[in-house]
């Protein structure tokens, strides 16, 4: 039986003609669609696609494939509408902190984009902008940072977390647990632009009288890794950051931790049915993801 997720990846690759399109269309990676459809192919036992560096054709399977994939993904919206009658149900605006990992924020959007009906905005953005967001009511919930008064917010904390080391794997002090700063002076460094604790983790450094050489500046995450795993330096992210070819060793004496959770726009009724299920589906799918 296929995936339901799966149909959507091919049908989106025969609609927009490429990998990187339908991995938009889908909300998802590009890396992530392709093993998705690798794994579908795997399923079959043959190629579906024949690839190109323009576009993506249609092997004969494919062919074959792509009627009675759209007829199974018109069953399961017939089956839905079905099960939900005919309530209308309004979009559910969801702010996310850029510095969630990539992954968590596809885990998420899959599980509500699979299990509520309606349509689904996010928007990513900082602590602050996310805040203001919910307090003009742009937004309806944020996964974001809570303090204990998060400007008169309703809010909900999931989980705590500190900030650690990101060194590539094959880094001399790669196999250590924790690293004093004194220790990184030679080390060039990356910057991470949207860390919530750039200016105390600068200020730790220049306290033990390191001053790095900056190798990178950067606003994306991904990014980040990609640099700290080629050996280009290294760089200080919180604990939830996790990836192949990385390790995360802890800066000694650097104590400084943050609280994630959900933030509600203020007039925002979470007894309504099925508001309370995609917050339910909101916190399963992030208490998994850090157990």
């Amino acid at each position: 039986m296929m995936d339901r997720y799966l149909v959507r990846y091919f049908l989106a690759v025969i609609d927009h003609g490429n990998f990187s399109k339908a991995a938009a269309a889908c909300n998802v990676a590009q890396p992530t669609l392709s093993v998705g459809i690798a794994k579908l192919e795997r399923g079959f036992g043959t190629p579906l696609f024949r690839r190109s560096n323009r576009r993506v054709e249609l092997t004969a399977a494919g062919a074959r494939l792509a009627a009675p994939a759209r007829a199974v993904e018109a069953s399961f919206a017939q089956a839905e509408n079905a099960v939900r009658g005919s309530a209308a149900s309004v979009p559910l605006r969801i702010g996310v902190l850029s510095t969630v990992p990539a992954e968590w924020v596809e885990a998420i959007a899959r599980r509500l984009n699979d299990n509520r009906p309606g349509r689904l905005e996010i928007v990513e953005g900082g602590e602050r902008a996310l805040h203001e967001r919910l307090r003009r009511a742009r937004l309806d919930i944020a996964l974001t940072i809570i303090h204990p008064s998060v400007d008169r917010l309703e809010s909900e904390p999931l989980f705590s977390e500190g900030y650690s080391l990101a060194l590539s794997a094959d880094h001399p002090l790669a196999r250590r647990t924790t690293i004093a700063a004194e220790e990184l002076a030679e080390n060039a460094m990356i910057v991470r632009r949207q860390c919530e604790v750039l200016s105390e983790t600068s200020r730790h450094f220049t306290e033990r009288g390191v001053r790095p050489h900056f190798s990178a500046r950067t606003n994306s995450d991904l990014r980040a890794i990609g640099y700290v795993r080629a050996g280009l330096g290294v760089t200080v992210m919180p604990d939830c950051f996790q990836a192949d070819g990385m390790t995360r060793p802890k800066l000694e004496d650097f104590h400084h931790t943050r609280t994630l959770g959900l933030a509600y726009r203020s007039d925002l009724d979470r007894s309504q049915e099925e508001l309370a299920r995609s917050i339910a589906i909101l916190s399963e799918t992030i208490d998994h993801l850090i157990r």
